[in-house]
């Protein structure tokens, strides 16, 4: 066995006790800069940039091939992009469709919803364990059972009133009772 795939000398050592400081507090302030988003509970899109940044900052502090700069070019750039679609989508509905998913109703009104279920690839079992999460007893206990854009559930419980909650107007057709 080669020798090197333990330790290939010093230089290669200082070069990650150097860049590993520099590229993570590069990053903290990045992150700070471009603010909470960056560190929320993520949709696909902040996903994707999360762990492209991951990749750069491996691969800034391990390769030698991998300058310091250009890590933290395309870093700086990531979070610039985050940050533009981000803001055109807050803005423009167009964009917004475009790149974040729309929260899916999976059970209404103690009925499970079958073909969000299938679309959303989410099993009966993972809805009623978030019912569970939420304290109540089972399906006829919740209004609706929502997948939020994050990929978390929201549990409305129903009312004594029968009365609808505003904030499911607008996702769509799949509510059937």
């Amino acid at each position: 066995m080669d020798s090197s795939w333990f330790f290939s000398g010093w230089d290669a050592v200082a070069r990650v006790a150097v860049c590993a400081p520099v590229v993570y507090a590069l990053v903290i302030a990045a992150v700070r800069v471009s603010g909470k988003r960056a560190t929320s509970q993520m949709n696909n899109f902040d996903w994707i940039v999360t762990v492209a940044i991951g990749s750069i900052v491996g691969s800034a502090v391990v390769l030698e091939s991998v300058p310091l700069a250009s890590a933290l070019v395309a870093i700086g750039m990531l979070l610039g992009l985050q940050f533009a679609v981000t803001a055109s989508s807050a803005r423009w509905a167009g964009v917004r469709r475009a790149v974040q998913a729309a929260p899916t109703v999976l059970l209404y009104r103690g009925a499970f919803q079958d073909a969000a279920l299938r679309t959303e690839r989410v099993t009966r079992q993972e809805v009623m364990a978030a019912i569970r999460e939420a304290g109540l007893p089972g399906p006829d206990a919740v209004h609706a059972v929502v997948l939020e854009t994050d990929a978390s559930m929201s549990v409305l419980p129903a009312s004594e009133d029968g009365a609808d909650f505003a904030c499911l107007e607008g996702l769509g057709p799949a509510i059937r009772s």
